[in-house]
């Protein structure tokens, strides 16, 4: 049994994704992450900050977008999405999946809140040197560890997407916006997102969002 601890348009909608691109039955437990007073203290047992996603599979519990994609590319290869060991976009792979945890959200968060920092000063680094050493891959290469489309594009197409598109903190770099149109029409991408929008209509937050702006 694989359990999916799943907010709607947060952070864990890059899984809702990489999910359907496996095509796996899973079970999607809905954490109501902006509700009044917060998600409940019990859910402390599955996520330690109370943040989704989270996995359960078979009973084990995998938290961190990283250690979820790799886990469950490598638990389901029929689906392709994870270079094997001893292939030689493995390391590429493993590398942008770690990259856009460590790196690319911090990075991208502190710039959107207007941090001001010396290079130095956090393990993640300048905003500056992120986006450029994205850009420079995605101009190297077309997917994000090589010449074919892994779960590691899962991540960084995701984050690309929101934070470029949406938040509009990212600028748009012409490797960016081709990068995009390579992922945007992904039967698996369409899918999640046509999911992921009919729960957050059904979430009070949102609900009261847009009867504010209507």
């Amino acid at each position: 049994m694989l359990k999916f601890y799943h907010a709607p348009w947060s952070r864990s909608s890059s899984v809702f994704w990489l999910l359907e691109e496996l095509g796996v039955d899973y079970e999607l437990v809905e954490i109501d992450i902006r509700q009044e007073g917060g998600v409940p203290e019990e859910y402390r047992k599955i996520q330690p900050n109370k943040k989704v996603p989270a996995i359960e599979h078979d009973g084990i519990v995998i938290t961190e977008r990283a250690a979820i994609t790799t886990y469950l590319a490598d638990a389901f290869p029929d689906a392709g999405l994870a270079p094997q060991i001893g292939d030689p976009m493995r390391g590429p792979y493993l590398s942008m999946l770690v990259y856009c945890d460590a790196v690319f959200d911090p990075a991208l968060s502190a710039h959107a809140q207007g941090w001001k920092y010396g290079g130095n000063s956090f393990s993640f680094g300048t905003f500056d040197d992120m986006v450029n050493y994205v850009d420079r891959i995605l101009t190297e290469r077309p997917y994000a560890a090589g010449d074919r489309f892994t779960a590691a594009d899962v991540q960084l197409g995701s984050g690309i997407g929101y934070t470029m598109e949406n938040l509009k903190a990212l600028p748009e770099r012409p490797s960016f916006l081709a990068y995009m149109e390579r992922l945007r029409d992904r039967p698996a991408n369409l899918r999640a997102g046509e999911k992921d929008q009919e729960m957050a209509m059904k979430t009070p937050f949102f609900q009261k969002q847009f009867a504010s702006q209507g």
